[in-house]
């Protein structure tokens, strides 16, 4: 970190307003005194405000525990914050006792740092973390300094020697004891020699020692051998070198790092005398900890933080550039970022004038950013706190830092300072509990642990209040080096200092997820916000734009820069009349063994359309269609639009019913059905007409006078209802002439090219696929009624007529490229894929099977003409998921969170749809009309948009990508899930063809994934789940799974859900208790009753479920191994049953079957012993 910033801190001299007025009475004496020391001034006024003299949230933490040794009094945080004055806080203490009574705390006992004692609570997890994370250099601790000058090597070392002999931390082992719980053990005589390299002679001496010491500071440190420091130094020309200093988090934090520098200096200098007195050494703290926070006390602070957080999600859902990893690997990169002067300036103002502090100012606007990428009102955000309650604890190196998760409330959409005080409140809560130990508020909290991410915060925030000093040697310049590359342990952690000017700030973040261009972003949002609530603080936070001037002209006007010239007054039926005209003789419809040229095909349907015209039909007027694919559609869709109305397709494989509903909920006063079928739907008041070739006869086959104009109803199709009752979408013809003639502009249709026309007419995508070709001089071929479910009919049907374009729906198209002809399809140049989400595994599989031909993934709902927006897939791409792209020509496309903002880049919000293609509503449905379709806030004035309900994002290419329903967003067990990405992990796996994911809660209150898959030699449950724990996140494995012949598909082609089976709840990692099945499985189980204290175990009860945390495990490996059963403790993390576990050792070899007469913990194998040592 470039830490030169952090000498600034020491200039800081904000001081009280108004005159000096001296302490009265010993009392306020002695805190006058008090503050002084923390605070670096001689003078303290008995009305100077604590905060106003440079005082904040670590030094009053600091303050509480002087008062608490020195004074009688219940004193709390709450009231140090309150009373923030010498007289203010006076009357709450008695007089200043001696420090032997006054101190009513538990006594630290001094032992031996060579008997092996406990870890301290955060020693723990940290020591837990190394076994789960085995080289990984996370938590390695690192300073740089420049040094110019005369340095005396020698004296360096003996300073070093100094250092480590008084504080036992930093030669101190980490050890498994008989149980397998680590202890931790100084060793006497261990010394940390420097290391020197010179690099006087490389090209570049500087950038050469800055690279080696990037590489010690990733050097894992092996815990099981100590030391935990390592220092280096890396000459780089006479008299300037770099000094490297890295010590493990397990024997320091941030607060030790200007202990050390002090102390180095002291000793450098030959002042050893001058070092403070130690009466304590960490172990001793340690070992206090576990007896002081343990039974009643740790019990009831626990039972707070339970309380305390008691609804506010365990995980925050922060959008990121690509899938996350199932297990992390802390990869970090690090964004610098300023705050100028006169913001920060009036940041602090608006602390003060708040009664909050900067601190907790900064944490309100990072979590208004937060909130607005996530789109969660209650946040958990971590921080950092020094937990050294005691003032005899300032003086020792350790491990004392704790993690405190603050609840942020963002629900209601308060003004900043109502968050403020909101945080302020929270935030004081949580440091006057601020011993309670992370990981036990973790283990506690959430006993589920995913190894993709942090448990239960995943961001943190600090102000860096912590002097580093330097290291002070005569003669000798010393600085901070920047240190470019950052590990990070969360997926983001910003930490700020604040300089008396300026503010600076690091955000460390995890590469794994995101790229710099994401976090650029980010950091702009942040000080974006701290500017408004500066300039504006009453206003509502949700108010305040994140967008900077470029970020909102991309989002808004340049990715919606489509406007194309169209004849003002264009129709379909008229493109399609034009068409006619030039392309008479051409063959425009063939069906099995008949063909229809365009002019016979047209005359056909101009006798029709004169009849209709009789019977009353015009513009807006709905005309139902209850035809099987044949010419006869062709001529009574065209004559519909001839005569001026407005179709409705009625597929006639739905129940009558249900086409009886659309009839009647349309108005349609005529119906044209098959000759023979009158009878079927023929209900009072409608006119029914048979089509067959003599349907027009006596009437002319002139074309019909044009009636209809652009804003007139071309189609009416209906939709399936949230409430059960399908909608009409009325879309003019306006939208569809615009839609036909951009796919014609993109794709260019000759005379030479023949399109499939097979999907059902009910769903939209027929449109384009019946009138696209007849505007060009194309040929359209119908497929035989059914045959569009029949991949070997159309294989066969796609050579026979020589097809060039066709479309799929996704679950169609797998089934055709699995049916083993498509490769035979030469003839193919485009395919276009839409109604639902285009898996990438697919398309690859596409480009591999038909590398002639092109593959374009369509998105649109039927309320925006058929599709919106466009991505042609590449054969090479290799991204987890396929974009929808960009807008076509004339709409628009916008990512808008719930205020009809923008959404930033990358963050995801509702996809909102503008343009010529917007339908004008749902007939006779006013109120579900304005609800869906809304005033466009970026348009002209009556401008509207359509609000899809999918939620989307821009990427930062200027593509969107389609995230799944917002009706439909999963949760399952705390956690929010895409079902999509483990349906491509099911596909991943080999056997299986066809998978879905759904959520089901077939008992009430027992939601859980189930996940549905077809395949030749589909994977047994156990073998299904262990090569899923290889891909995914626990919580993110399906809980039961069945396997199908077929899925079941809706007469659209895709995925009826509705029709999937329920599962056998045999089948879920929840169900009833199975018994073992084997002798391997009953030693599992007995393992698993003896560690866990229960009764009994089932072989699919998932270990975390039934009470297991993260010791739990370690100790279940170590005894498994005495037992024989050798399986590293990761394995525990996805193999989470008995089962599971057991079929994972079955399937490997036998190496280690006799039985090892060793504690739990002592005897491992060279794999975990591997992931001990780093």
């Amino acid at each position: 970190m470039d830490r030169g910033a952090l000498r600034a801190l020491g200039v800081r001299a904000e001081r009280a307003t108004g005159a000096y007025v001296a302490p009265e009475g010993p009392v306020e004496r002695r805190i006058a005194e008090l503050w002084g020391e923390l605070l670096g001034r001689e003078r303290i006024g008995a009305g100077d405000n604590f905060f106003a003299l440079g005082g904040h949230s670590l030094l009053l933490t600091r303050l509480l525990a002087r008062v608490k040794r020195e004074f009688h009094g219940d004193v709390t945080l709450q009231d140090l914050f309150e009373r923030p004055t010498v007289a203010g806080l006076a009357p709450l203490l008695s007089r200043p006792e001696t420090p032997e009574t006054s101190d009513g705390g538990s006594v630290v006992a001094r032992g031996d740092v060579t008997v092996p004692g406990p870890l301290s609570w955060t020693q723990e997890r940290l020591w837990l973390e190394e076994q789960l994370r085995p080289g990984d250099a996370a938590y390695n601790m690192p300073v740089v300094l420049r040094l110019r000058g005369a340095l005396d090597d020698a004296a360096l070392q003996s300073a070093v020697d100094t250092v480590v002999a008084r504080h036992a931390v930093l030669r101190t082992v980490f050890e498994a004891g008989p149980d397998g719980t680590p202890l931790q053990r100084g060793v006497d005589g261990a010394r940390v020699l420097v290391r020197h390299a010179d690099l006087s002679a490389a090209p570049d001496p500087e950038s050469a020692a800055v690279a080696a010491a990037m590489r010690g500071i990733k050097e894992p440190f092996d815990l099981t051998r100590g030391p935990l420091l390592r220092a280096e130094l890396l000459r780089i020309g006479q008299q300037d070198q770099l000094l490297a200093l890295t010590v493990h988090h397990i024997a320091f934090d941030g607060w030790s790092f200007g202990l050390l520098l002090r102390e180095l200096s002291r000793a450098y200098a030959g002042n050893v005398d001058q070092l403070p007195e130690l009466g304590l050494q960490f172990a001793d703290v340690a070992r206090w900890e576990r007896t002081d926070l343990s039974g009643p006390a740790l019990d009831s602070l626990l039972d707070w933080w339970r309380r305390h957080l008691d609804g506010v999600p365990r995980v925050l859902e922060l959008p990121t550039d690509r899938p996350r990893p199932a297990v992390g690997t802390h990869r970090g990169a690090r964004r610098r970022l300023t705050v100028d002067a006169p913001t920060a300036a009036g940041l602090r103002e608006l602390s003060r004038s708040h009664g909050g502090t900067l601190f907790m100012t900064l944490l309100s606007a990072y979590s208004v950013v937060l909130s607005r990428h996530t789109g969660q009102d209650r946040l958990l955000v971590g921080t950092p706190v020094a937990n050294r309650p005691r003032a005899e604890f300032e003086d020792l190196l350790g491990c004392f830092l704790n993690t405190l998760p603050l609840r942020v409330d963002l629900h209601g959409d308060p003004s900043f300072p109502e968050l403020l005080g909101r945080v302020r409140d929270t935030s004081l809560e949580a440091f006057a509990h601020q011993r309670v130990p992370y990981g036990r508020l973790v283990n506690e909290l959430v006993p589920e642990r995913d190894l993709s991410r942090s448990p239960l915060v995943q961001v943190l925030f600090a102000l860096q209040n912590i002097e580093l000093g330097t290291l002070e040697v005569q003669g000798v310049d010393s600085e901070f080096v920047d240190i470019s590359e950052a590990n990070s342990q969360f997926d983001l952690n910003l930490r700020m200092i604040d300089t008396g000017e300026e503010l600076i700030g690091w955000l460390d973040y995890d590469v794994e997820l995101f790229d710099a261009a994401t976090i650029e972003r980010f950091v702009e949002h942040f000080t974006r916000v701290l500017a408004a609530v500066v300039a504006e603080p009453a206003a509502p936070v949700s108010t305040v734009d994140l967008l900077g001037p470029a970020e909102h002209t991309l989002l808004v006007d340049e990715w919606n820069d489509t406007a194309v010239d169209r004849p003002q007054r264009e129709t379909l039926t008229g493109l399609l009349a034009e068409a006619a005209v030039r392309h008479a003789d051409a063959p425009a419809v063939r069906f099995e063994d008949s063909e229809l040229s365009y002019d016979a095909l047209h005359r056909r349907a101009n006798r029709l359309a004169h009849r209709l015209r009789a019977l009353g039909v015009g513009p807006d007027t709905v005309v139902g269609v209850h035809l099987e694919r044949s010419p006869e559609l062709m001529v009574a869709l065209l004559a519909v639009l001839k005569a001026g109305g407005a179709y409705l397709p009625l597929d006639p494989g739905y129940p009558a019913g249900r086409l009886e509903f659309m009839l009647t909920d349309s108005g349609a006063p005529v119906l044209l059905t098959a000759a023979g079928a009158e009878a079927g739907l023929a209900t009072e008041g409608l006119t029914v007409v048979p089509v067959d070739e003599r349907a027009g006869d006596g009437h002319p086959d002139t074309e019909p006078e044009p009636v209809a104009g652009p804003d007139h109803l071309a189609y009416v199709i209906y939709t399936s209802g949230s409430t059960g009752r399908p909608k009409g979408v009325q879309v003019p013809h306006r939208g569809i002439a615009n839609r036909l003639r951009w796919m014609q502009d993109t794709y260019g249709l000759t005379g030479a090219d023949t399109v499939l026309q097979k999907t059902p007419i009910s769903f939209d995508v027929s449109v384009w696929e019946l009138f696209w070709p007849l505007l060009t001089g194309a040929r359209l071929v119908l497929a035989a009624p059914g045959g569009h479910r029949d991949p070997g009919y159309l294989a066969e049907l796609i050579q026979r007529e020589s097809v060039t374009v066709c479309h799929f729906v996704p679950p169609m198209l797998e089934a055709f490229l699995g049916a083993g002809r498509a490769g035979e399809c030469r003839s193919l140049r485009l395919v276009v894929c839409s109604g639902e989400a285009l898996p990438a595994e697919l398309a690859r599989r596409f480009h591999r099977t038909l590398d002639q031909a092109e593959l374009e993934n369509l998105y649109g709902p039927t309320e925006a003409s058929v599709d919106v927006t466009r991505w042609s897939s590449r054969p090479d791409w290799t991204g987890p998921a396929l974009p929808i792209g960009t807008p076509i020509a004339n709409t628009r496309t916008y990512v808008l969170d719930a205020r009809l903002l923008p959404a930033p880049i990358g963050v995801p919000g509702e996809l909102h749809l503008g343009g010529v293609q917007l339908a004008r509503g749902y007939g006779g449905r006013p109120g579900l009309t304005a609800d869906r379709f809304v005033p466009d806030p970026f348009g002209p004035p009556g401008s509207r948009l359509y609000r899809t309900g999918d939620i989307a994002r821009w990427n930062a290419e200027g593509r969107i990508e389609y995230l799944g329903r917002a009706d439909h967003q999963v949760k399952v067990r705390g956690f929010r899930i895409e079902l999509g990405e483990i349906e491509a992990a099911l596909l991943a796996v080999n056997g299986i063809t066809q998978a879905v994911a759904v959520v089901r809660e077939d008992q009430p209150g027992d939601r859980r994934i189930v996940a549905y898959v077809t395949g030749e030699r589909v994977p047994s449950v156990g073998e299904l789940r262990t090569a899923l724990g290889e891909r995914l996140p626990d919580h993110m494995i399906p809980a039961a799974h069945v396997v199908l012949d077929v899925l079941p598909l809706s007469p659209n082609g895709k995925v009826d859900r509705r029709a999937l089976p329920a599962p056998d709840r045999s089948g879920g990692t929840s169900a009833a208790y199975v018994a073992p099945g084997n002798p391997q499985e009953e030693r599992l189980v007995a393992l698993w009753q003896r560690v866990l204290g229960v009764d009994r175990v089932g072989v699919r009860d998932n270990f975390f479920e039934i009470g297991g945390d993260s010791m739990h495990a370690v100790r279940i490996v170590g005894l498994a191994r005495e037992d024989g059963q050798d399986f590293p403790l990761q394995r525990l993390f996805t193999s989470q049953t008995v089962e599971a576990l057991a079929q994972w050792l079955a399937t490997r070899t036998d190496s280690g079957a006799g039985r090892r007469e060793v504690a739990a913990f002592g005897l491992l194998s060279p794999e975990d012993l591997a992931r001990l040592k780093t």
